[in-house]
């Protein structure tokens, strides 16, 4: 799950970038549907959140990627979310929208480059630093996941390659004991068993996607999640592990592949969308590999 130069710029311009257009397009009630199951009000108000930590974690990495000095804070969440809706309730919409796209460029750029330190590119070096991953983690990857409000196409994509294309190699790394802890954790005996699991969800949602692709009238029977999962494991248990993780990577591909070929108008299909959020997103963040 690399946390890079380059991918952090294509969630600033192609995640966060088409953020509120890709909002924007919903049904009025699904906009206000969507905004309060993230716990907010309004769409600005949530908007305000994410700008507050955007300029947050700015001020570190900036302060970090110059070397000077800058306050480490503890952060009451709940006061500082609050302090961050508060401080915009009186901007008139159009200037609020204005500033929130301007400090998203703004944001870009600083990101792409820091003249006081390197001629026109912020140094690579700076990405590796564990406190700048840790804030770009957060305030760009995770919170895009977090407020996910209209699927991208891209946020599938890069879900595909990054954080699922290394989460067999990302549990190798862990030792026995993270191993351990980590299964207890998914509620898995083995890692056998939740590929397994992980890979017959891909499977049902490329099947189905497909099917609505080919006929609008599709339809598909609904599983009992406990025993689907039971008849997963059932599935592949007589596999050889290098076996399914062969298989798990063709699928990974296929899945790859099937939503780059994806008609745009398919991400406002809400069962396609239904399935990728919840097959290739949510699904991680169910099963997420430590950090």
């Amino acid at each position: 799950m690399p946390i890079d130069k380059g991918r952090t710029l294509l969630y600033m311009e192609r995640e966060w970038g088409t953020y509120v257009e890709r909002f924007n397009r919903l049904p009025e009630d699904e906009q206000v549907r969507r905004v309060n199951e993230q716990g907010y009000e309004s769409f600005r108000d949530m908007l305000a959140h994410i700008l507050a930590w955007w300029d947050e974690g700015m001020r570190i990495i900036l302060a970090i990627a110059e070397e000077r000095p800058f306050e480490r804070k503890k952060y009451d969440f709940d006061v500082f979310n609050a302090e961050a809706v508060a401080r915009y309730k009186s901007w008139d919409e159009a200037e609020f929208m204005a500033h929130f796209e301007k400090t998203r460029q703004k944001m870009e750029s600083d990101l792409k480059r820091c003249p006081e330190r390197v001629e026109g590119s912020m140094n690579e070096a700076v990405f590796e630093n564990r406190r700048v991953k840790s804030w770009i983690r957060g305030i760009v990857i995770l919170h895009a996941r977090e407020h996910l409000v209209a699927l991208s196409r891209f946020m599938v994509m890069d879900m595909l390659e990054n954080e699922w294309g290394t989460y067999i190699e990302d549990f190798n790394r862990l030792d026995d004991e993270q191993k351990s802890e980590f299964l207890s954790k998914q509620g898995f005996e083995s890692f056998h068993d939740l590929l397994a699991h992980v890979v017959g969800w891909w499977e049902e949602g490329a099947r189905i996607i497909t099917g609505i692709l080919d006929s609008p009238g599709f339809t598909w029977q609904s599983h009992d999640v406990d025993v689907f999962n039971e008849e997963l494991i059932k599935k592949f248990a007589a596999w050889s592990d290098d076996d399914l993780f062969k298989h798990y990577e063709t699928v990974r591909l296929a899945l790859l592949e099937l939503t780059a070929r994806l008609p745009d108008d398919a991400f406002s299909n809400k069962d396609i969308e239904g399935w990728l959020k919840d097959d290739v997103i949510t699904h991680y963040d169910e099963h997420p590999m430590p950090a």
